[in-house]
C-alpha cells in the first residue's frame, strides 16, 4: 500500500518524508556538535518557525527542509546597500545575523545549514543551558508565548528522542458506543451568544477519553462553560481541547508529555455553571482545535480531523 502524508497543500510520499526528518536530524545534530546547544532546542525552534509560515500569508512558505525564517535585511544587515550579500565578512561588518555554517566561503539565506546555523550563533551569545537558552528566544520573538511554545516542543522531542511525531487517535476508542456531526459555528446561547468552536461526541458517561496527538498538557482545570477540561498542544502549535470531562486520568498534570491513545479523563457532563456543575447536558466530549500562528490563536473545524483519525483507528485494529 502506498502511503502519503499532506503538508500543507502538497501530499508527501511517506518514504520521502523519513528522509526529510533524516536529513533535518543529521542538521539539528551537527549543530549540537558545533554549538553544545542540544539539538532538541534547535529541533523546536526550527518546527515553531516551519508551523508559523505554514498559518501566515505575510512571510513566503519554507522551500528547503528547514523552516527558520530571516528576512533578507536581517541577514545581510539593516544598513547593508546589497540585500544579495553573501560575504560574511561584508554581512558581520552591517551587523547581520547571516553566517557559514556549512563553511563554503557564503553565507547564503536560501542554504538550509547557514541558516540553521546562524539562529544557533545568535543563541550562543546568551549561553547553552536551559535558562539563558529561554532568555535568548524572548529577546529574539518579544512574546512570552512563542517561548513557551518552543520549550514545549523542545521537552517534547527530548522525551521521544526522535521528530518524526505526527501521528494522531481518535478521542474516544473508535468502538465504543459514540455518535457525532459537525457542529462547528453552530449557536450557543449559554454563558451570552457565541459560536460552537468544537464538535460534540456523544457517548456515554465514563468513556475513556484519550490524547489525540503527540504533545504537552498545557491546561488542566475548570470553567464555567467547558466544566473538567484539558488542552494540549502538539508540535505543529495546535491546541486540543477536550471538555466536559467526568473527571481526569489520576497521573495527569500540566507539562506532562503525552501520546496518541494516552488516557487523559473520561467522558462526562460537566460545566455550564461555578466548579462541580454537571448534569445540564447529555454526557458528551468537546473537542476543540486552536492554531496559533506567531501572533495570535484561532478556532478551526476539528470535523475533518476527527473523521480521518477514527478511520486510521480502525485500519490500525486490522492490521493487528
Amino acid at each position: 500500500m502506498i502511503v502519503f502524508l499532506v503538508l500543507g497543500s502538497v501530499p508527501v510520499h511517506a518514504e520521502d518524508q523519513n528522509e526529510v526528518y533524516a536529513q533535518r536530524m543529521t542538521l539539528y545534530k551537527k549543530v549540537e556538535a558545533v554549538t553544545n546547544i542540544p539539538w532538541y532546542y534547535i529541533a523546536a525552534i526550527d518546527q515553531y518557525e516551519r508551523n508559523v509560515r505554514s498559518a501566515r500569508k505575510d512571510i513566503p512558505k519554507a522551500e528547503g527542509i528547514t523552516g527558520i525564517y530571516f528576512k533578507p535585511e536581517e541577514w545581510v544587515g539593516i544598513l547593508n546597500p546589497n540585500l544579495e550579500d553573501q560575504n560574511p565578512t561584508s554581512i558581520k561588518f552591517f551587523n547581520g545575523i547571516g553566517y557559514d555554517g556549512n563553511g563554503d566561503g557564503k553565507a547564503d539565506l536560501h542554504n538550509d545549514e547557514d541558516v540553521i546555523q546562524a539562529f544557533a550563533q545568535y543563541l550562543l551569545k546568551y549561553g547553552v543551558d536551559h535558562d539563558n537558552i529561554k532568555i535568548g528566544l524572548w529577546d529574539y520573538y518579544k512574546r512570552d508565548k512563542a517561548v513557551g511554545l518552543i520549550i514545549d516542543k523542545s521537552k517534547i522531542y527530548k522525551h521521544f528522542g526522535r521528530i518524526d511525531l505526527e501521528g494522531h487517535a481518535f478521542p474516544v476508542p473508535y468502538k465504543s458506543n459514540h455518535s457525532y456531526k459537525n457542529t462547528w459555528g453552530d449557536a450557543r446561547g449559554w454563558g451570552g451568544r457565541r459560536i460552537h468552536e468544537g464538535t460534540d461526541i456523544f457517548a456515554d458517561y465514563g468513556v475513556p477519553v484519550r490524547a489525540t496527538c503527540f504533545g504537552i498538557v498545557e491546561m488542566k482545570g475548570w470553567n464555567r462553560y467547558g466544566g473538567w477540561r484539558v488542552g494540549i498542544r502538539d508540535i505543529n502549535n495546535n491546541y486540543h481541547y477536550f471538555a466536559h470531562l467526568s473527571g481526569f486520568e489520576k497521573n495527569l498534570k500540566v507539562g506532562q508529555v503525552v501520546e496518541p491513545g494516552m488516557l487523559i479523563g473520561g467522558v462526562g457532563s460537566s460545566g455550564y455553571g461555578p466548579p462541580g456543575t454537571s448534569g445540564k447536558f447529555p454526557p458528551h466530549l468537546h473537542y476543540g482545535m486552536y492554531k496559533d500562528n506567531g501572533f495570535t490563536e484561532w478556532s478551526y473545524d476539528p470535523y475533518p480531523h476527527l473523521r480521518l483519525w477514527e478511520r486510521q483507528d480502525r485500519q490500525k485494529a486490522r492490521k493487528k
